[in-house]
C-alpha cells in the first residue's frame, strides 16, 4: 500500500512539472500576455502638420483643442492644387505652443511642416472575461491612456475606459495573444485596440 501511494504522488509530481503555467489560460496570464505584446506597448503618435492645410484638418477634434489650448493659430489661405475644397488654412505654431512642442519634436525635424510627436501609452486596467472554445479563446478587458506629456494630456481625456477583446490561440508551448488583423472573433490586439468601445 505504501509503494502504491509513493508511485501515485511520484506521477502527480512528474504531471503536475510537464504542465506549464502557459498550459492554462488565466486572468493573470492574459493580462501579462497583453500588457507585454508589442502592439499594447506601442506609443500614440499624433502627428502635427503646419502650413497649408484643408479645412477638415483645421477643424478636426484634435486641431481645435490644439486651437483651443493657444498652441496653433491659421489664417486663411489660398488652396495649393493637392489640397482641395476650399478653404484652406495656413498653420503654424504659436509661441505657446512653440515652448510646448519644443521637446517633443525629434532634432532635425524642426525645418519640416509634419512633425509626430508620442502623446500616450495604454494601460490594462483589468480582464472582465474569458471565454474558452477548445484551443482559442476571446478575452474582453479594460484599458484606458496614460498621457506622456502635456499634449497627450489635452488629447486624450483622463479616467475614460476602454473595452476590448482579443482573440488568443494555444499552441505546443502554451497561449498566445493573437497579433495583427483577424476576424472579429479571435479578432488580433491590433484590432481590438482599434475597435474598442468606452467602458459604461
Amino acid at each position: 500500500m505504501r509503494k502504491l501511494r509513493i508511485a501515485l504522488a511520484l506521477g502527480v509530481l512528474f504531471f503536475g512539472a510537464a504542465c506549464s503555467p502557459r498550459d492554462f489560460l488565466t486572468r493573470r496570464l492574459a493580462s501579462d500576455l497583453i500588457a507585454s505584446s508589442e502592439t499594447f506597448k506601442s506609443t500614440q503618435q499624433f502627428g502635427l502638420r503646419t502650413g497649408v492645410i484643408s479645412n477638415k484638418d483645421y477643424i478636426s477634434p484634435e486641431y481645435l483643442v490644439l486651437q483651443g489650448h493657444g498652441w496653433i493659430t491659421g489664417t486663411n489661405s489660398r488652396c495649393p492644387p493637392d489640397v482641395a475644397p476650399p478653404p484652406c488654412w495656413e498653420v503654424s505654431l504659436t509661441p505657446i505652443g512653440v515652448d510646448t512642442f519644443h521637446d517633443l519634436i525629434p532634432s532635425g525635424a524642426a525645418e519640416s511642416q509634419y512633425f509626430s510627436v508620442p502623446v500616450a501609452r495604454r494601460q490594462l486596467t483589468g480582464i472582465t472575461g474569458i471565454s474558452k472554445s477548445g484551443n482559442t479563446a476571446d478575452v474582453d478587458f479594460l484599458w484606458k491612456w496614460i498621457p506622456l506629456n502635456e499634449v497627450g494630456a489635452a488629447l486624450y481625456a483622463s479616467g475614460v475606459q476602454y473595452k476590448s477583446t482579443v482573440g488568443f490561440r494555444q499552441y505546443d508551448d502554451g497561449w498566445r495573444v493573437m497579433e495583427g488583423s483577424a476576424p472579429r472573433s479571435n479578432q488580433g490586439l491590433d484590432d481590438a485596440l482599434k475597435n474598442s468601445e468606452p467602458a459604461q
